[in-house]
């Protein structure tokens, strides 16, 4: 699976996917980006074809197919 947008609003991070697919995931369950600058969450780079989103400074690594398979666990996260 290969991102070709990463977006953000106040609360999650979004990924478009080059089949048009969209996925999105709280920012909150992941605390390096939700605490992060705007001008840092922007700064990442894409990894293997597209199939990963990297953020060097920040430290954080997310899977493009993870955003449509993970399903976090329900308790109040």
């Amino acid at each position: 699976m290969e991102a070709k947008k990463i977006w953000f609003d106040k609360e999650n991070i979004f990924v478009e996917t080059t089949n048009n697919k969209i996925g999105k995931m709280p920012l909150k369950w992941f605390p390096k980006l939700l605490n992060a600058e705007n001008s840092e969450l922007l700064n990442f780079e894409l990894w293997s074809d597209n199939s990963w989103i990297h953020w060097e400074n920040l430290g954080e690594d997310l899977s493009v197919e993870g955003f449509f398979s993970f399903k976090k666990e329900l308790n109040n996260n």
